[in-house]
């Protein structure tokens, strides 16, 4: 590819960072008082969705998840932030990175506790893949 659409691509990547952030409310936690995994899952699934959507403005498809690694557990009554970010593009697919940080409400600082990559791929009116850009 040139420089001249790598830069463009590099420019979408960065516009279509997205970032959401969330309480832990009861409702949202397991019999341990911490975030049910399938909510976080599915929160990431949405921001990684947003995320690929605003970089390509296609139709998409969660193709795969994959690396989803929990590394600590999210209490109620806390804040977190999830943040995803375009890491590939291939010419009718991408990968976005979504990390989940996590917030106590009443002190500074924050901590990446989860994190995982989701993968695309842009499909056309009839369900089949489609590129990510005209040529």
């Amino acid at each position: 590819m040139s420089s001249i659409a790598d830069d463009v691509i590099a420019q979408k990547i960065e516009q279509s960072i997205s970032r959401v952030s969330k309480v832990v409310f009861p409702t949202t936690t397991n019999h341990h008082s911490t975030l049910f995994g399938g909510t976080a899952l599915a929160w990431m699934d949405e921001v990684s969705f947003i995320t690929a959507t605003r970089f390509s403005r296609k139709r998409l498809v969660t193709v795969s998840t994959e690396k989803i690694n929990f590394t600590h557990p999210i209490p109620s009554g806390t804040i977190v932030e999830l943040v995803g970010k375009v890491i590939r593009v291939g010419r009718t697919s991408l990968t976005v990175n979504v990390s989940i940080f996590l917030e106590d409400m009443y002190s500074d600082g924050r901590e990446e506790v989860i994190h995982g990559q989701f993968n695309f791929v842009a499909i056309d009116d009839n369900g089949k893949p489609t590129p990510l850009f005209e040529s």
